[in-house]
């Protein structure tokens, strides 16, 4: 709007009393008199140091900024999103693989519990499955407040209602056959090109730059053209009109021969006519067209101040640019180094629950036969249910740091 010309109308009506001056003739005046003024102003400005061009621009990385602000707000609610739903898929497959634990502690519970009323057998055996039976009962307790608990926290981001239906869909391809496909520095320089916090950063720079622009407009001179049309009207304003002529004596006398004769002249008789509204308007019409030329010699240092300010403005924006791409190659390459772990870890732990279930299938078997103690059953059966939890934690570890470097390649 600054590059426009600006185009104003002032219009003034009063009433005054007592002396005042007659807007149409000049006159002191004692009477009241109602008065009015109109005026047409128009402002141009041709050079002034290419500031408003600068600025337009500068307000308009701004905007960009902001824009990608907003997006980036986008993207970490996704991530929020992401992170939360993650340990509820992972909160849920604990909690079955609990309510598993405790059926097969029961299913043995029950056997042994008829030995126990016959008298046979070993009751130790009984009450140590017991034991293992109440075990697993808290297992499952503290796996669904868990759960409850990951659930919650989902709802209170998306601010739902807790009582809404919310179903929990698996995301398929956890573990592939081959690991993530790109590497740290690929998600890194995709990060760059894609992440919203970056593109705000890079128009708060442009933006900074420009403002140097701006500000040192203020050493060029500023060149405007103005123009004016201006009018006025008063009540008291008349208009006279010749009627007719008459004798009258001028009060001085000629001697002709001794004898004394009046000297008389011609007078002019009018007639006063107020000027109506319109009439006046037109005829007090005048103009005014001109160029106006300000250079500026001295301002206090206001003009070097401000250039060295945005100056300032641009080091810290070129900083905080600088911190934020460090910080997130940081965090990026710990993501990374993260999610290798978690893959490696999971094949290892793959081989784990494969040994220590054929150590419980067989630990089971030699002490349902009386072959084993329940000893060695409890902890066939605890170190295979350790390594089971531990495979579905360190499936979800790896979906994890793969959803985050997803997020920083702006997929």
């Amino acid at each position: 709007s600054d590059i426009l010309p600006s185009l104003n109308l002032d219009y003034n009506l009063g009433v005054t009393n007592g002396r005042s001056i007659d807007p149409y003739t000049n006159d002191y005046i004692n009477q009241e008199l109602t008065f009015s003024n109109a005026g047409l102003n128009l402002n141009a400005t041709v050079f002034n140091g290419f500031r408003m061009m600068n600025t337009i621009k500068q307000k308009r990385y701004n905007m960009l900024a902001s824009e990608m602000e907003l997006e980036e707000n986008k993207q970490n609610l996704t991530l929020e999103v992401t992170l939360r739903y993650i340990p509820i898929l992972n909160g849920r497959d604990l909690l079955e693989l609990s309510k598993s634990r405790l059926a097969t502690t029961e299913k043995q519970l029950k056997r042994l519990e008829i030995y126990y009323k016959e008298g046979s057998g070993n009751p130790v055996d009984y009450t140590d499955m017991q034991g293992q039976y109440s075990t697993d009962q808290i297992g499952i307790i503290n796996a669904e407040t868990n759960f409850k608990s990951s659930v919650l926290e989902l709802v209170k981001l998306l601010n739902l209602d807790l009582d809404s239906k919310i179903t929990f869909k698996n995301i398929l391809g956890l573990i592939e056959s081959q690991k993530y496909q790109f590497s740290a520095d690929e998600v890194y320089n995709d990060a760059l090109k894609n992440l919203a916090t970056f593109k705000s950063k890079e128009f708060k720079v442009d933006a900074a730059d420009t403002g140097i622009k701006v500000a040192k407009s203020d050493y060029f001179p500023k060149v405007s053209l103005f123009g004016q049309l201006n009018t006025n009207y008063s009540s008291v304003a008349q208009e006279f009109t010749k009627t007719g002529t008459i004798i009258n004596e001028t009060g001085d006398f000629i001697t002709i021969n001794n004898q004394d004769y009046p000297v008389l002249r011609d007078e002019s008789q009018f007639q006063g006519d107020n000027i109506n509204y319109n009439n006046q308007f037109d005829n007090n019409l005048n103009s005014v067209v001109g160029i106006s030329v300000r250079i500026p010699l001295f301002n206090g240092f206001r003009a070097k101040n401000n250039v060295a300010l945005q100056k300032i403005q641009l080091e810290e924006s070129l900083v905080e640019l600088k911190n934020t791409k460090l910080i997130f190659k940081q965090s990026i390459e710990q993501a990374y180094n993260d999610m290798e772990s978690a893959y490696n870890r999971y094949f290892i732990q793959l081989n784990q629950v494969a040994a220590f279930e054929e150590s419980f299938r067989v630990n089971e078997v030699r002490f349902v036969n009386g072959v084993s103690n329940i000893v060695h059953y409890i902890t066939s059966k605890n170190n295979m249910d350790s390594a089971r939890l531990n495979l579905n934690k360190t499936k979800y570890e790896y979906l994890l740091r793969v959803k985050i470097l997803d997020y920083y390649r702006g997929v």
